[in-house]
């Protein structure tokens, strides 16, 4: 199957968002739930191995939109040795805001996988991008997964970073994943208090951090980047404690903008 799904926003009268485009393409199916809020509804079973399948999202300047999903994607095997294709395209304009944040993505045992993120910011544009992984169904071993994720601001590099998982000799290392089930990122980049923002102090049960430091928790840690951005990242035995996990982390970087996506 092949399918690509766009949404995009304009800015309306007196400065509001409207969702201009929502074009859907089944399974990837897109329902507005709220002023510049849109949830993914999957329609059909997928990714599938073989499918190639798109998002493209265009935030115009000056507006808003949060993106979300109404439960988590099963990754699956297909008949053949045929990879699945899940790419997503983000161009957010100056002072315009993206959050995107769907529920994790499970991938099954016998999956082959590829996921592609291209994230483009203007100068002044401000973004909350979470992605989950869950390494299997209960019980099962996960298949295999390549997830790329490449940002940009204002046409200079964010951040380049790759995960890989399904290669047990690998996955199982203290130095890789562990024992840990699940791994998650959230990329938070110009919002007041990130290195694009006021540089206020923060304290927290971590301690102190200031603008420009690492903070490490218990199965978290929060890493400035060198540009106006933050990473936090996480692993952990199951989706609860994931998600647990990163909400701690945002809240150790931002604590004003993790808790509305939650």
């Amino acid at each position: 199957m092949t399918a690509r799904a766009v949404l995009a926003t304009t800015l309306g009268p007196g400065g509001r968002t409207v969702l201009s485009t929502m074009r859907s393409a089944p399974p990837i199916t897109l329902r507005r739930t709220g002023p510049d809020r849109v949830h993914l509804v999957s329609t059909a079973a997928g990714p599938l191995g073989g499918d190639d399948l798109a998002l493209d999202i265009e935030v115009a300047p000056g507006t808003t939109l949060d993106v979300r999903s109404v439960a988590s994607t099963l990754v699956l095997p297909g008949p053949g040795p045929a990879e699945s294709l899940m790419t997503v395209t983000a161009r957010v304009g100056a002072g315009a805001s993206l959050r995107f944040a769907p529920e994790p993505a499970v991938l099954a045992a016998g999956c082959r996988h590829r996921a592609t993120v291209r994230l483009e910011l203007a100068a002044g544009a401000r973004v909350f991008w979470r992605e989950e992984f869950v390494f299997g169904r209960y019980g099962e071993a996960p298949g295999r997964c390549r997830s790329r994720f490449d940002a940009t601001v204002d046409g200079r590099p964010l951040l380049r970073q790759e995960f890989t998982l399904g290669d047990p000799a690998v996955d199982t290392s203290p130095a890789v994943y562990g024992d840990a089930r699940c791994a998650g990122s959230t990329l938070i980049a110009g919002f007041p208090g990130s290195p694009a923002g006021d540089g206020r102090e923060r304290r927290g049960a971590a301690g102190i951090c200031r603008t420009g430091e690492a903070v490490v928790g218990d199965g978290w840690a929060v890493l400035p980047l060198a540009g106006p951005g933050i990473l936090v990242s996480a692993l952990a035995p199951d989706a609860v404690v994931l998600r647990r996990r990163l909400e701690r982390g945002e809240s150790e970087a931002i604590p004003a903008v993790a808790s509305p996506v939650a």
